[in-house]
């Protein structure tokens, strides 16, 4: 019998080694501690996910709630998506640049920065990255982004 997958992110990251474990807690804090109001924490597809609950947001192109940020852990690899980023250019631009600053590689593609360690980002400009877009304003550009189509 297969084993139960994790409903809750505690018992997501209990089911992680301990040493991904720690990294993904250090990440996990800075994504707590900037998170704009009103976004709710779940497990969603094996992550953690930060997202716009669905019942401010019913009307999403899947029927699925609307992700803001998500923390996972791959084969080789931890995960941080920061959908904001994709969708604010200006945004990814600074998270570039602060990543630069700090002296650390940033390995990103469209919203997803690929880690081993949580060393390994900027974490500050993580914090702004999480902080900068508040849930009224998230809805509203994905509202706009459906209307384009």
């Amino acid at each position: 019998m297969p084993a139960k997958a994790p409903t809750t992110v505690s018992a997501l990251l209990a089911a992680q080694p301990a040493a991904r474990r720690a990294e993904l807690d250090k990440v996990m804090a800075v994504v707590r501690k900037n998170l704009p109001a009103g976004y709710e924490e779940a497990v969603v597809k094996g992550m953690a996910v930060w997202q716009v609950p669905l019942a401010r947001y019913p009307d999403t192109y899947n029927g699925h709630a609307l992700w803001y940020v998500a923390l996972g852990a791959q084969k080789n690899y931890l995960t941080l998506y920061l959908m904001n980023a994709y969708a604010d250019p200006g945004l990814a631009r600074r998270l570039t640049e602060r990543f630069r600053a700090a002296g650390k590689r940033l390995d990103m593609g469209k919203a997803c920065i690929r880690f081993k360690a949580a060393d390994d980002l900027a974490l500050d400009a993580v914090g702004e990255a999480v902080a900068h877009t508040p849930l009224e304003r998230w809805v509203a550009i994905a509202e706009a982004a459906r209307r384009r189509r």
